[in-house]
């Protein structure tokens, strides 16, 4: 008689919580404030653009040597775009997962037409789609300089910023972009502390409070750069 084997392991504990939607709503919440804390960063860095090119530029160099000597020169950098690259794909993926979950657990639509969320919420998974193209885009311009508009020169970003803005699409592009940010930060941050368990009747009021100021100061700081060069503020 053969002996039985035991085939059924259980699942490890970080399997389990990936796998439970309070688990992948946690993943969601933490990869968007690892996300919204660069983004802060990124919008205090480019409003150097307005004390002129040798602050901006200077600015630039500065991310590519922090850590030196300790660290090699541009290594610090990569590693904040690798944690960056985490974030965005665990963030995305873990969406994506909620959602179908979402659609299988009510297959059928509503009886009444009426929505049942705000414009921010129904919104979110076109922002987000929005905002991952906008990101290769950006990328693309501004980094690899294959998309950009004028004669991209690498080392310096004050004027490719600016050639950038001085096209009409290039501010199209940017701006609707941001728009879509402000939306998804606005209820992103508010949904990432009812994942996290922040969220309670007391907070609640602060909380929306907080989201909604990010998501202005965030959308105004961003948007600010391409309207100072189409009104000649920056040139």
């Amino acid at each position: 008689m053969a002996l039985a084997t035991r085939t059924d392991r259980r699942p490890s504990m970080a399997r389990t919580v990936w796998d439970s939607t309070v688990g992948k709503k946690a993943v969601m919440a933490v990869s968007g404030l690892i996300m919204l804390s660069y983004l802060v960063v990124h919008m205090i860095g480019n409003l150097k653009i307005f004390f002129g090119p040798g602050e901006f530029n200077h600015y630039a160099h500065w991310l590519r040597t922090m850590g030196e000597p300790f660290m090699h020169h541009g290594w610090t950098l990569w590693l904040i775009r690798v944690a960056l690259i985490v974030a965005v794909i665990a963030h995305g993926v873990s969406a994506y997962q909620l959602s179908r979950r979402d659609i299988r657990a009510r297959p059928r639509k509503y009886a009444h037409g009426r929505p049942r969320s705000s414009y921010a919420t129904r919104t979110m998974r076109w922002g987000g789609i929005i905002l991952g193209l906008y990101v290769v885009w950006h990328l693309l311009d501004l980094t690899t300089g294959t998309v950009h508009s004028g004669g991209f020169e690498s080392g310096k970003p004050y004027q490719n910023v600016v050639d950038t803005f001085s096209t009409w699409y290039g501010n199209v592009v940017y701006i609707v972009a941001m728009l879509a940010l402000g939306l998804h930060v606005r209820h992103g941050f508010w949904s990432a502390a009812q994942s996290l368990g922040v969220g309670s009747r007391t907070r609640d009021r602060a909380l929306r409070a907080t989201a909604d100021i990010l998501a202005l100061l965030l959308t105004a700081g961003f948007v600010a750069v391409p309207v100072a060069v189409m009104t000649g503020v920056v040139n």
